[in-house]
């Protein structure tokens, strides 16, 4: 089994905030497939994250299921249409629920599973946890651009 991340596999020189390798200053998250349609990550907050004593910034958990979720809609993409490439994939659609305070103190994992997809799209429902509770949660949309769009070929 490859112990590298769907962006360090697919994306290893991308700058993105919350996921890109090669962004020293980012969120730099790893997204592991558990399935065709799932994907998941353990990510651990650093005290700069916080939105005051205790508690991560809710931009941050934002960040970190717009990524997660968009690497999770790249990945069903391919698997399903059998590609070689991921798709290059953006957010369309994104609407996060806070349920409560996401602790800095521990490990969080993020799951990611596709709810529906199209031709060219797939909405993906998200969550964050933290000692087994969810914090905050997701649904979004994320559609494969063509050619011509900024971020076509970006992996």
């Amino acid at each position: 089994m490859d112990s590298r991340s769907l962006q360090e596999t697919f994306a290893p020189e991308s700058v993105c905030f919350g996921c890109g390798p090669k962004n020293d200053k980012g969120l730099r998250i790893r997204s592991f497939a558990e399935s065709d349609d799932a994907c998941v990550c353990v990510w651990r907050p650093e005290a700069h994250h916080l939105a005051f004593p205790g508690v991560l910034n809710g931009g941050i958990c934002g960040a970190l299921l717009d990524c997660h979720s968009n690497w999770t809609a790249a990945w069903h993409l391919m698997r399903r249409d059998g590609a070689p490439l991921l798709p290059c994939t953006v957010t369309a659609e994104f609407a996060v629920t806070l349920r409560r305070p996401t602790p800095l103190d521990v490990d969080l994992v993020v799951r990611a599973r596709i709810f529906g997809a199209d031709r060219d799209r797939a909405t993906v429902d998200a969550q964050i946890e933290a000692g087994g509770k969810v914090t905050a949660a997701c649904r979004g949309v994320f559609v494969a651009v063509k050619e011509g769009h900024p971020a076509f070929h970006r992996w």
